[in-house]
């Protein structure tokens, strides 16, 4: 069964994908970022014998579910991050209650998400970030590309990615939403949140010392200082994935405009989440 790390791209999805390898495989040594046991979902190894064309939407579409329900035959608890949105085309949804233990939902403002869309995607301005982040038709990754984790994904705008995610069908006991803010001001409180809703839904156990640890290991700082040295095999195009964290600040560096048309894009996720 899948414990899902859901979010729209640059939300703090790979800063708790990490914590928790930390915590799962290594709470004690030096968190290493190129070396991430926790998987994503999808790659492409999922798909080999299921269909030989997934770089077609429409086949990802239809075999998602399937390739998830032959990743559970072992039964094992599996962490997976994705940035897909939980979309329903018909009969076909991206994922089910058979194959899902939990969703840990991360959501961050959209006027912050917006500076590291910008940087992560090599957009020239706001503007661009901006058209992105609207996009209800959006699908990232490239076809035929030779790395696992790059093919094509649907994410669709940030207001429907999170509302897809915020109301997942037949779910709702087994989710809990995180917001990258409060890991930010908070991390042990936050955190910790994430463990107990584990240990809730599950039969993992985690120790306090190991916890802390991990939360040590994985600070912002240090990841980025690891990638300044031995630079993020995720990381697309050489830009700096761990950019700006705690220094990304709307305030000082958006304009009007664009803050204002995000909060008028996004108004009611945003007031719904508390930013507004």
């Amino acid at each position: 069964m899948i414990i899902w790390l859901a979010s729209y791209p640059k939300s703090g999805n790979t800063w708790v994908r990490l914590f928790l390898n930390s915590l799962i495989f290594a709470p004690n040594e030096t968190i290493n970022i190129n070396d991430i046991k926790l998987g994503q979902f999808p790659v492409r190894k999922y798909f080999k014998d299921i269909t030989n064309n997934i770089d077609d939407v429409k086949e990802f579409i239809q075999n998602c579910n399937y390739a998830q329900s032959k990743i559970n035959l072992d039964n094992k608890i599996k962490f997976f991050k994705t940035h897909n949105a939980f979309w329903k085309i018909g009969q076909d949804c991206f994922t089910n209650d058979e194959n899902t233990k939990g969703i840990i939902h991360i959501v961050r403002d959209p006027r912050n998400v917006i500076t590291s869309i910008k940087n992560h995607y090599g957009y020239e301005n706001y503007k661009e970030a901006l058209d992105f982040m609207k996009h209800e038709n959006n699908i990232i990754g490239v076809k035929n590309s030779t790395k696992e984790e790059d093919l094509p994904t649907p994410i669709s705008s940030w207001k429907l990615h999170y509302n897809s995610w915020k109301n997942p069908i037949n779910l709702k006991s087994k989710y809990i939403l995180i917001k990258y803010e409060n890991l930010i001001n908070n991390p042990y409180s936050e955190f910790s949140k994430i463990i107990k809703f584990i240990e809730k839904i599950s039969e993992i156990k985690f120790k306090e010392k190991n916890i802390l640890k991990s939360i040590e290991n994985t600070k912002f700082e240090n990841l980025q200082k690891q990638e300044e040295k031995e630079g993020f095999k995720e990381s697309p195009n050489n830009n700096k994935f761990f950019y700006l964290g705690p220094k990304n600040n709307w305030q000082s560096l958006l304009d009007k405009n664009i803050k204002d048309d995000i909060e008028t894009s996004f108004k009611n996720e945003m007031q719904d989440l508390g930013y507004l």
